[in-house]
C-alpha cells in the first residue's frame, strides 16, 4: 500500500532584496564607466589632445581584457573566494577609474582601461553567482531581469549625468562619481557571509591561455575588418601578409584556436581534470541553443546601436550628446522589457517567448528601416525604437534566466563567465560586420549611381576612390570636392545628393539585414525548452543524472563555488 502523499509547499520564503541591490549597482558601475567614456568623448580629447578614435581604442582595450580573463576570472573567485575576490575588484576598478580622472596622458587612459577591463572579469561571474545562490524560481527571473536591465539603465544615467557633468562641471566628475559608487559597493559588500576559500580548487592555466589568445585574435580580427580591409589591406592595416589584410588571418586564427579550446576541454574532462569552463553548461542542445539565440540577440543588438547613433550623427549631422539623448526611447524600452519580462515566465515557455521575441525584434527593425528619413523625432521612428528595445530587452533577460536556471548551482560562475564572453564577442562582431557591410552597401549605392549620371562625367568620378567610400556628413564631403576634385559648385551639391540618397539607402538596406537575421534566429529559438521556467530545476543537484561525476573527478570533489550572502531582515 504507498504512503500518504506529502504536501510539497509551492511557495518558498523571499529572500531579502539587498544582494540584488549590490549586483545591480556592481553593474552599473562597471557599464556606467564604459558609457562616460563615450559621451564624454569631447572632453577627454580636449584634455588630453587626443583623437576621438583613441578614445574608442581606450574602451576597446577595457573590453578585450574582460573578454580575455573572464573564464579565468570564475575559477580565481572559487580559488580564492568570491566575496574577496570581488571586494578587490571592485576597489581595483574604482583605483582605475580615480586614475581616469587624473589621466594627463593618453597613456594613463589606455592603462587605466585595459585594467579596469581585467577587473570586471572578476566581478561579471560574481555577479552571477550571488543571484543564484540568494534567489530562486520568481525571485530569480527578476534579479535576472534587472541584472539586464542595469546595463541599458547605466547607459542611461550616463547620458543624463556624464552628460551634463561633461558640459557644465568637467568630466572627470562623471568618473570620481564612478569612485564614489565603488566605495559604496565595497562597504556593503561586507553583508555577505564569508565561506571558506577552495584552496584544493586547481586552475586550468593551459586552457585560460588559450581561451585568452583566442578571444584576442577573434576581437582585434573582427575590429579590423573595416579599417584594415575584408581581404585585401588598405594603407591603415598595421601591416600585410603578401598583400592581405591582417583581419581575416587572425579570425581564423582565433577560429582554429576556438576549436583548440573546446578540444582541450573534452580531453580535460575525460580525464577528470579540472577545467577552466565547465562543457555541463552547454550539455545539452537546448542549452546550446539558448547560447545561440543570447549570441544573436547581442548580435544584432549592438549592430543596430551602431547604425543608428552613425545615422544620426552623419546623415543628421547632430552632436554625440544630441545623439545620446535621441536613442533615449530605445534604451528605456530595453530597461522596462529586461525587467518585466520576467511577469510572463509562468504563462509561455522560454521557447514562445523567445520566437514571438525575435519577431518583435525584426518587426522594430523593419519599422526604422522604412521610416528613418532626416526627421529623427518623427512619430513612427520612435516607435520602431521602442519596439527593438523591447524585444530585445526581453530576450536578453530570458535567455540569460534560461541558461541560468538549467544548470547546476556550483556552475553559476561559470555560466556568468560564459554570459559575459558571448556578450563581448558578440557585440565585436556586430559592430564589425554592420560596419563592413553598410560601408560595401554605399560602395556599391555609389558606383551604380554614377556610372551614368547625366551631371557627373566619368572623368570627375575617376578623381573619387569609390573604393575608399565612407559615411562622412555633407559638409565634409563638400570640402573634399572642392579642395581634391575639379568639380564646380554646381556639381559638388549634385555629388552630396548622390550621396545622401546613397548613405540612406545604404542604411535601410542593413537595418532589413539586421531583421532578416533577428528572423533567423527564430529557427535556434525553437530548440529551446518548451517549458516554463518555473517548472525547470531549481538547480541541479549531485544526484541528478546529468550531474554525475566519478568519485576522482576533481570537479566533484570540488563542491559548490559560489559564496552566499547573508539575508538581512527585511
Amino acid at each position: 500500500m504507498s504512503s500518504p502523499a506529502t504536501t510539497v509547499p509551492t511557495t518558498a520564503a523571499k529572500t531579502s532584496w539587498l544582494p540584488l541591490i549590490v549586483v545591480v549597482l556592481t553593474q552599473i558601475q562597471a557599464s556606467f564607466a564604459v558609457n562616460t567614456l563615450t559621451v564624454s568623448m569631447h572632453g577627454i580629447t580636449t584634455d588630453l589632445h587626443m583623437a576621438a578614435t583613441s578614445v574608442g581604442t581606450a574602451i576597446t582595450a577595457g573590453t578585450f581584457a574582460m573578454a580575455a580573463f573572464i573564464l579565468l576570472g570564475a575559477k580565481v573567485g572559487a580559488r580564492f573566494g568570491t566575496r574577496r575576490v570581488f571586494q578587490i575588484a571592485v576597489v581595483i576598478h574604482a583605483v582605475a577609474m580615480a586614475v581616469v580622472a587624473l589621466s594627463v596622458t593618453p597613456a594613463m587612459l589606455f592603462i587605466a582601461q585595459a585594467v579596469s577591463g581585467a577587473v570586471i572579469a572578476l566581478v561579471a561571474p560574481a555577479l552571477t553567482v550571488f543571484i543564484a545562490t540568494n534567489y530562486k524560481r520568481e525571485q530569480q527571473a527578476t534579479a535576472i531581469g534587472l541584472l539586464a536591465a542595469a546595463i541599458p539603465a547605466a547607459g542611461v544615467l550616463a547620458l543624463l549625468i556624464a552628460g551634463t557633468f561633461a558640459s557644465t562641471i568637467g568630466w572627470r566628475w562623471s568618473f570620481w562619481l564612478i569612485v564614489a559608487l565603488g566605495v559604496i559597493n565595497f562597504l556593503l559588500s561586507f553583508r555577505f557571509k564569508v565561506v571558506p576559500p577552495q584552496r584544493d580548487l586547481a586552475i586550468d592555466w593551459t586552457g585560460a591561455l588559450i581561451a585568452a589568445v583566442t578571444i584576442i585574435l577573434l576581437s582585434f580580427g573582427f575590429s579590423g575588418l573595416e579599417p584594415w580591409g575584408v581581404v585585401l589591406a588598405t594603407d591603415g592595416a598595421p601591416f600585410t601578409i603578401l598583400g592581405l589584410s591582417p583581419a581575416p588571418v587572425l579570425i581564423l586564427l582565433g577560429l582554429i584556436g576556438g576549436q583548440l579550446f573546446f578540444v582541450w576541454l573534452r580531453k580535460r574532462q575525460t580525464e577528470k581534470k579540472p577545467r577552466i569552463f565547465d562543457l555541463r553548461v552547454l550539455a545539452t542542445g537546448s542549452e546550446r541553443a539558448v547560447t545561440i539565440c543570447m549570441g544573436t540577440m547581442l548580435f544584432v543588438g549592438t549592430a543596430a546601436n551602431f547604425l543608428i547613433p552613425l545615422y544620426i550623427q552623419v546623415v543628421q549631422g547632430r552632436s554625440s550628446f544630441e545623439t545620446s539623448i535621441a536613442v533615449i526611447p530605445y534604451t528605456l524600452s530595453i530597461f522596462v522589457a529586461s525587467t518585466f519580462v520576467a511577469t510572463l515566465y509562468k504563462r509561455f515557455s522560454p521557447r514562445v517567448l523567445a520566437r514571438f521575441g525575435f519577431i518583435v525584434v525584426a518587426a522594430g527593425l523593419v519599422i526604422l528601416a522604412f521610416s528613418v528619413r532626416n526627421e529623427w523625432e518623427q512619430f513612427v521612428v520612435v516607435v520602431g525604437l521602442i519596439v527593438l528595445g523591447i524585444g530585445q530587452g526581453s530576450i536578453v533577460a530570458l535567455v540569460f534566466n534560461t541558461l541560468l536556471s538549467a544548470a547546476p548551482k556550483k556552475l553559476a560562475g561559470d555560466v556568468g563567465a560564459w554570459r559575459g564572453l558571448v556578450h563581448n564577442l558578440s557585440g565585436s562582431v556586430g559592430i564589425a560586420v554592420a560596419s563592413v557591410f553598410a560601408v560595401g552597401i554605399l560602395g556599391s549605392l555609389l558606383s551604380s549611381s554614377l556610372a551614368d549620371h547625366p551631371t557627373l562625367p566619368p572623368a570627375l568620378v575617376s578623381q573619387v576612390n569609390l573604393d575608399d567610400a565612407n559615411f562622412v556628413t555633407n559638409d565634409h564631403l563638400k570640402d573634399f570636392l572642392a579642395t581634391n576634385t575639379d568639380a564646380t559648385p554646381a556639381q559638388v551639391d549634385e555629388a552630396v545628393a548622390v550621396n545622401a540618397d546613397a548613405r540612406l539607402r545604404a542604411l535601410n538596406i542593413s537595418l532589413l539585414g539586421l531583421a532578416g537575421i533577428a528572423l533567423l534566429a527564430i529557427i535556434p529559438a525553437g530548440r529551446m525548452p518548451g517549458r516554463r521556467p518555473g517548472d525547470l530545476p531549481e538547480q541541479l543537484e549531485p544526484s541528478d543524472p546529468e550531474d554525475i561525476q566519478s568519485p576522482d573527478d576533481p570537479v566533484a570533489e570540488q563542491g559548490d563555488t559560489v559564496t552566499t550572502l547573508a539575508t538581512s531582515k527585511d
